[in-house]
């Protein structure tokens, strides 16, 4: 059984930018290192995808966290609130 090789950040980042550089064929680019075409446009596709967060700015993802964050904390408040009503409720209900 053949197992699977596993390949370093830096590895796949040369892959990909070679891919998106078009200089050769994505089919040529995966035979000079050994790995399936397929592979190489899943590598060149993240790295498009990722390369806008290099150039954002630290105060826009700490925005986005604390909105993030934000939003949970509230989703927390609703859910306590409605079970101290049902507590409220229940124990309110047993007392004679």
């Amino acid at each position: 059984m053949k197992t699977r090789r596993q390949h370093s950040a830096a590895f796949k980042a040369k892959v990909a930018l070679e891919a998106i550089r078009a200089e050769c064929t994505i089919n040529e680019i995966a035979m000079e290192y050994e790995v399936h075409p397929v592979q190489v446009q899943q590598w060149k596709k993240l790295a498009l995808e990722g390369m806008a967060s290099v150039f954002s700015s630290k105060k826009d993802q700490a925005a986005t966290d604390h909105e993030a964050l934000t939003a949970q904390l509230y989703q927390q408040i609703g859910q306590l609130k409605v079970e101290v009503d049902w507590l409220k409720k229940t124990t309110s209900a047993k007392l004679p």
